[in-house]
């Protein structure tokens, strides 16, 4: 067994990448303190292909230096926009036509394994403040919620890891 090498990668410039067509997942931050997730999610949106993040309130924004630490160049492929509200993002999300469901653990949440994705939308997922979770705010605008299963006794897992669960869970139904 090896490691493959950099060249056997078939890795796509990020101008390539702009070229792609992109998965129907919109990646929502809702008012996310760490900049470090923020650079996090940006390389899960590259990963996996989504069509863009929407950084929300005083979410970090790009090029701030600890979102390009983690971020490792993504910020240059995956498109993004910045809204001042969460509620200015989720009006203009539900323009374009997006579903919206906040990955939250509520009342009447989907389990993760359970959510059977409709291969003819376009879902807008929202993950909200490592503290607060998705803001009342933003769960006015929501369809519903999607929760990821756990087992232990924290119940809460980092924002960039729910990003990266939740993305591939739907990646992999879109891909099926």
């Amino acid at each position: 067994m090896r490691k493959l090498e950099m060249t056997e990668l078939n890795r796509l410039s990020a101008d390539a990448f702009k070229t792609i067509e992109k998965l129907p997942i919109t990646i929502v931050l809702d008012n996310v303190r760490s900049a470090l997730n923020v650079g996090s999610a940006f390389r899960t949106g590259d990963a996996f292909a989504v069509t863009e993040l929407i950084l929300c309130g005083f979410t970090a924004q790009p090029p701030h230096r600890e979102i390009l630490k983690t971020a490792l160049g993504s910020t240059e492929s995956v498109a993004w926009r910045h809204f001042q509200s969460v509620e200015m993002a989720m009006q203009t999300l539900q323009a374009e036509g997006n579903t919206i469901y906040a990955i939250e653990q509520i009342e009447n949440s989907i389990s993760l394994q359970n959510f059977v994705i409709d291969k003819n939308a376009k879902y807008a997922l929202v993950f909200g403040n490592e503290v607060e979770g998705v803001s009342e705010e933003a769960l006015k605008y929501v369809v519903g919620a999607i929760e990821i299963p756990q087992f232990g006794t924290k119940h809460s897992l980092n924002i960039a890891v729910t990003v990266g669960i939740v993305t591939w869970e739907l990646v992999k139904q879109l891909k099926k």
